[in-house]
């Protein structure tokens, strides 16, 4: 076990199999349960491993759970150990419950209103958490990003919802709540990584050698966010309101209104579980962007690049976050 490289994936991340395995792994809801000493235990010995040390009667399973634990729970970037409720694993149990409060919820505008708030506070946190960390925010900016993307949901919901009340039928109503998610996304993601935006953020050459920044990175990466987290929550906001829709008719369901909303909620965790690997597997973590785009687009970063580095490389990567 002396050559092991706990840095390298277990798995081909090149290929779209190959990252749907991964995220399956990592986004697993049940490392949500490991304790703080858990987590820190996993973190010593990833380090120490990556390091070139095995500790004495460590097995394989042992590594590759310490791996699971700590790619699961701290940020890539900073190392740092991220808040439960933003990590990707816990997208499932925090989303199957608001998804299926926001379908079930959606005929008053109260409850639109407040589930649409209490969605995007979620949004909020899993965006900052999962953000390129190289490039931080100031406490107005967070402030601004949280407003303004809240807003957005919140117009968009209540504004689709007065549109369609007159003019649709009861099945199309029920698609509010994702018209304002995905409204809401398009905003608070881009916000909430403005900085990125503003200042570029770091790229590599494929050594892993800083060799400078770019803002066409920046948007290239919160562009694939951006779709990825739609693509998430599409199937279960989109099919369900059909399943729904279709149960309805049937009286002895109607009867059973109580189970409504945690029927909803099982369902939509029942998407999420396949959704959450899915979306985030569309596109390498390790993304990579052209250096003559960077000449063409934004001259300026690439003058940069140049003096920081004798060898152009033809691609640069970078972090797209999550």
């Amino acid at each position: 076990m002396s050559d092991i490289d706990i840095v390298q994936p277990l798995w081909d991340l090149s290929t779209f199999t190959g990252r749907l395995k991964h995220y399956f792994w990592i986004t697993d809801p049940r490392t949500c349960f490991a304790t703080d000493e858990e987590l820190d235990r996993a973190k010593e010995l990833y380090l120490t491993v990556r390091a070139g040390t095995i500790p004495q009667n460590t097995t394989i399973d042992q590594i590759h759970y310490a791996k699971k634990l700590y790619e699961s729970a701290f940020h890539p970037d900073s190392g740092e150990k991220q808040n439960v409720f933003g990590r990707m694993s816990f997208q499932m149990p925090g989303g199957m419950a608001i998804t299926g409060a926001m379908l079930q919820w959606y005929k008053t505008t109260t409850g639109v209103v407040f589930w649409q708030w209490v969605n995007q506070s979620f949004n909020a946190l899993v965006n900052y958490t999962n953000r390129n960390a190289n490039s931080s925010l100031s406490t107005t900016q967070l402030a601004v990003a949280y407003v303004s993307a809240t807003t957005s949901a919140l117009v968009a919901a209540v504004g689709y919802k007065a549109y369609l009340q007159k003019r649709a039928t009861p099945l199309f109503q029920r698609y509010v709540p994702f018209v304002a998610v995905a409204a809401a996304n398009c905003i608070n993601i881009p916000l909430m990584r403005q900085n990125e935006l503003i200042h570029g953020i770091s790229i590599e050459d494929e050594n892993g050698n800083v060799v400078g920044s770019s803002r066409v990175a920046a948007g290239k990466g919160i562009a694939q966010v951006v779709f990825s987290r739609i693509a998430m929550c599409a199937p279960g906001m989109l099919i369900l309101p059909v399943i729904m829709e279709r149960l309805e008719q049937y009286h002895s369901f109607r009867r059973l209104a109580i189970l409504h909303a945690p029927f909803q909620v099982l369902v939509v965790g029942c998407f999420l579980t396949v959704m959450v690997p899915t979306a985030c597997a569309l596109f390498p973590q390790k993304a990579e962007l052209s250096t003559s785009v960077m000449k063409l687009v934004e001259p300026k970063f690439y003058d940069e690049m140049c003096k920081k580095t004798d060898r152009i490389p033809e691609l640069v990567y970078f972090n797209k976050g999550l």
